[in-house]
């Protein structure tokens, strides 16, 4: 039998807090626009946040990529609100996993950054694969 290698998987998460709730985004793009307009990549519910309020923009290190976050559209207009990450007002941020990006009254996002290995499973053409039935599920009525 031939034994398969270990992958390994990284994931960028966007944990996104707004007048909808709470939903989890998975980034894999190279490009996401944020807002409360319509035409953004990651729609944000609330009044208080600009039509094009954020841009992230993934970029690459030799050994991962990472997201940056930009205040603003991708022609340089600012948002009305600008972005607070962990407290402090920037104009654009390497995000980091845990950060916190506040981009009004009630409407946040959280960054995380998750990395896993993925172990092969036994192919299913396994002769040793059994599969075991309970004897609770055979029908009475079908043995006689």
């Amino acid at each position: 039998m031939t034994v398969r290698p270990v992958k390994h998987r990284e994931e960028h998460i966007l944990i996104v807090t707004d007048g909808k709730g709470h939903r989890e985004i998975r980034l894999q793009d190279d490009l996401y626009s944020m807002g409360r307009g319509a035409q953004c990549h990651i729609l944000l519910q609330s009044q208080f946040v600009s039509r094009h309020h954020a841009t992230l923009v993934r970029r690459k290190e030799e050994d991962h990529d990472y997201y940056r976050i930009i205040d603003g559209d991708s022609e340089g207009k600012n948002s009305v609100n600008g972005l607070l990450i962990n407290g402090k007002k920037v104009r654009f941020h390497d995000l980091k996993h845990g950060d916190k990006v506040v981009f009004g009254p009630q409407v946040e996002a959280v960054y995380e950054y998750r990395e896993y290995d993925v172990f092969p499973t036994i192919p299913p053409d396994d002769p040793y694969d059994i599969t075991l039935i309970d004897p609770a599920m055979i029908d009475d009525d079908d043995v006689n």
